[in-house]
This record gives structure tokens, C-alpha cells and sequence, in this order.
């Protein structure tokens, strides 16, 4: 799959509704070895203030010598600045 494919599917995806409940998540992380055990993680949650607490933890994170994964949205210019791995947005090849 290609990067416009894959966008595509992201968007069109969206017209299936949601299905609450986590036990479809729960059975896809079971098959993958359940890797969220295995992860550090913040989940940062609220009305405002979101993008802007996690740019300084991710820089905190990142200036401490750590490795870190950023994930936000809406993106302003393009997919890719929605999920960063230290200071850099993820490419547009697989």
C-alpha cells in the first residue's frame, strides 16, 4: 500500500461509523503479543492545552536522550506531522 492508498483508507474508513467497545482492539494487540505491556507511554486527555503539553514532553523526552514517539491531530500541512519520531515526521515510504 502505497502513502496516497493508505491515505484513502484512513479517510474511507471513517464512513463505517464507530463501533464502541475495546474488544476488536483487545484481539488485535492479543495477535501482536500484546505490545502495549511492553511500552512507556503518556496519554495526555483534556478540553485545551493537548498539542501544546505534549510538544513540551516530547521535547523533554527527546533533549533527555530518549527516544520518542509523537502522535497528534488535526495536522495543519500534511498527514505525515501528525506522528513524529523524535524531532522528525514519519516519510511517506514504507
Amino acid at each position: 500500500m502505497n502513502y496516497q492508498e493508505t491515505l484513502e483508507y484512513i479517510h474511507n474508513a471513517l464512513k463505517f461509523g464507530i463501533q464502541c467497545g475495546l474488544e476488536n482492539i483487545k484481539v488485535l494487540l492479543s495477535f501482536m503479543g500484546d505490545p502495549q505491556n511492553k511500552l512507556k507511554y503518556l496519554h495526555v486527555a483534556g478540553t485545551n492545552g493537548k498539542g501544546s503539553t505534549c510538544s513540551y514532553l516530547h521535547n523533554i523526552l527527546v533533549c533527555a536522550g530518549l527516544k520518542s514517539g509523537l502522535y497528534t491531530s488535526p495536522s495543519l500541512e500534511s498527514f505525515n506531522e501528525r506522528i513524529r519520531i523524535n524531532h522528525s515526521n514519519i516519510s511517506n515510504v514504507a
